[in-house]
């Protein structure tokens, strides 16, 4: 990996952390391509089951970036995040569960980190922000569109057009994060959420995640009738049939993702 992040995957979990407290983690071209090779090894490593995306320091889980529209080592644009925001560039879809560890300043580019992830733990010091207007500067908009699909409408547009921020237990009131922690336990809570998730069939898991997003913003009828390769393919993987076997025997299962 480049520098500007820490990655390591245990018992089938990979941890990412933003590694630049000094600068209240903002993202610079470094990490944007650090966290690219993070996510391109957590999609196609199988062994990886769930990401917990973190941040060192207090202060910040991440103040924003340094500059968007960042490159990969050949060139081509990236967008912002590792490709994960499609802000700059083309986006990264991550196909494994994300779960993200808020501490501090959630703003700009950051807030919208947090944003790309499935399940979002705050630490009780986390506050989210778009500051843009309040700044004057206005690029990409993909963080007011993320916004105003994850909050309620009138709680979003107030965000956007005054920049101020909202606490942790604000964002827990709008349905923003899924729980508050002291600081101390933002780790520990999200390692917890990752353990939960990987306990799941990993495979059942990432077809239900590719299912539910990628007809997120389809009607209902269309959702239905859509037929899910990944939910297809399960009906013949290894998974499915300790699934059927752990039932019947009344254990727990032993998943292999294959």
């Amino acid at each position: 990996m480049s520098s500007g992040i820490l990655f390591e995957v245990d018992n089938h979990i990979a941890r990412v952390t933003l590694d630049r407290p000094k600068a209240l983690n903002s993202i610079d071209p470094e990490m944007d391509a650090a966290l690219f090779e993070a996510w391109t090894e957590i999609n196609s490593n199988p062994d990886i089951w769930v990401a917990v995306l973190g941040a060192a320091g207090e202060k910040a889980f991440c103040a924003g970036a340094n500059v968007s529209g960042g490159t990969e080592g050949d060139g081509r644009r990236m967008a912002l995040g590792g490709g994960l925001t499609g802000v700059g560039g083309p986006m990264l879809t991550l196909r494994k569960p994300l779960i993200a560890a808020v501490q501090g300043y959630a703003i700009g580019g950051g807030f919208e980190l947090a944003m790309c992830a499935d399940i979002i733990v705050a630490a009780d010091n986390a506050q989210f922000g778009i500051p843009e207007t309040k700044v004057g500067i206005i690029g990409e908009a993909g963080i007011m569109h993320r916004a105003i699909r994850q909050l309620p409408h009138h709680i979003a547009m107030a965000l956007i057009l005054t920049g101020e921020r909202i606490d942790a237990q604000q964002a827990e009131r709008y349905g923003l994060v899924n729980e508050i922690v002291p600081y101390e336990k933002l780790l520990e809570t999200a390692s917890s959420w990752a353990d939960r998730i990987a306990s799941a069939s990993p495979l059942a898991v990432q077809a239900a995640k590719d299912a539910v997003l990628s007809r997120a913003g389809w009607p209902l009828d269309v959702a239905l009738a859509t037929r899910y390769e990944p939910i297809e393919a399960y009906a013949n993987s290894a998974d499915r049939i300790e699934g059927r076997a752990a039932f019947a025997d009344k254990r727990a299962a032993q998943w292999s993702g294959r």
